[in-house]
């Protein structure tokens, strides 16, 4: 909500205004300071009316102390100031690291795990327009496919062109995480938190997972681990000798006691996402669960508003001046 007042850049001057009272003191004293004379009687001329010129002449001084106390005011800078009040909204760091290892194109999920993935991501950052987010893929290495920013559409732009077989291959869960951690850990936001997904073991890197989520700990950041696959056995695309894609059937292999213990030491939550919809319903419940609120108070523009004043105080004077050489001219 906005409020426009006036504020003064130099409200000491305003005390000026106090002389406009021995002003009027010494006029009025000096009405009455006038030579006189002493007759038996005024009757006659007691009948005779004020001139309206009499009139008009205590007016001009009436204009001129107005034209003093509007310089007075524009010397003291008014300034027209918007009053924002103190408003709620989200604020939260939040690093989306993905698994991107050949396995995440199994079919369990439609199309496959990965573009599923990647389209419920992008719905939830399309849900947090006043967060920062970033992107960290990994495999059997790690790299930030994009640091935190509020311009979520150059995000989903680089989500878009996320896919498997960008770095090579394996399941470096511990180095994804630690690289997520390295994103956040200088941030200032009230929350800082990461969505780690993956379907498979760690099998890479030289990171233990369990000891990047003490270092995400450490660095007061939420981790909130996904793993992404049904239960049982699923169809995998591969690659024969003569370049033919056939699908075979696997068993669906997550390390979900380590994937339990990073979000356990990080005090966030682990989350199992066997198809499309479950998924989504992952990402819904985080989205609750991260809707923190923090006060923003923004700051107020001003804008000089002493102009009016000089311009209202050089009509009048002008209408003063106006005066004076016209219908008062014959008056001392």
């Amino acid at each position: 909500m906005i409020m426009s007042e006036i504020v003064f850049a130099y409200p000491k001057i305003l005390f000026l205004l106090l002389l406009i009272i021995p002003l009027v003191a010494w006029y009025i004293l000096k009405q009455k300071a006038v030579p006189f004379i002493q007759v038996s009687s005024i009757k006659p001329v007691e009948d005779i009316p004020v001139s309206y010129k009499e009139i008009l002449a205590h007016g001009l001084f009436a204009l001129r102390l107005i034209v003093a106390c509007l310089l007075i005011i524009a010397l003291a800078r008014p300034q027209s100031s918007n009053n924002w009040e103190n408003v709620s909204t989200q604020g939260i760091d939040i690093i989306l690291a993905m698994d991107v290892s050949s396995s995440m194109l199994a079919r369990d999920l439609k199309p496959d795990r990965l573009e599923a993935s990647k389209g419920v991501a992008i719905e939830f950052i399309s849900g947090r327009p006043d967060d920062r987010l970033g992107l960290v893929v990994f495999s059997g290495e790690s790299f930030t496919q994009c640091p935190l920013t509020t311009d979520h559409a150059v995000l989903v732009n680089l989500f878009n062109d996320m896919k498997s077989g960008m770095i090579e291959d394996g399941t470096a869960i511990g180095v994804g995480l630690a690289n997520a951690v390295k994103r956040l850990k200088d941030s200032d936001a009230i929350s800082k938190v990461i969505i780690l997904l993956t379907d498979g073991v760690n099998n890479q890197g030289a990171i233990n997972p369990l000891t990047a989520a003490e270092l995400a700990r450490a660095f007061g950041i939420r981790v909130y681990t996904i793993g992404v696959g049904t239960e049982g056995m699923a169809n995998y695309p591969i690659q024969d000798m003569f370049g033919r894609t056939r699908m075979v059937s696997m068993e669906v292999e997550i390390d979900e006691e380590t994937l339990q213990q990073i979000s356990d030491i990080t005090d966030g939550k682990y989350f199992r996402a066997t198809d499309n919809n479950k998924l989504r319903q992952i990402y819904q419940e985080i989205d609750r669960l991260e809707k923190s609120k923090i006060n923003v108070k923004e700051f107020s523009r001003k804008e000089e508003e002493y102009l009016p004043f000089v311009l209202a105080g050089f009509i009048i004077l002008l209408l003063e001046f106006i005066i004076r050489k016209t219908i008062l001219r014959s008056l001392p």
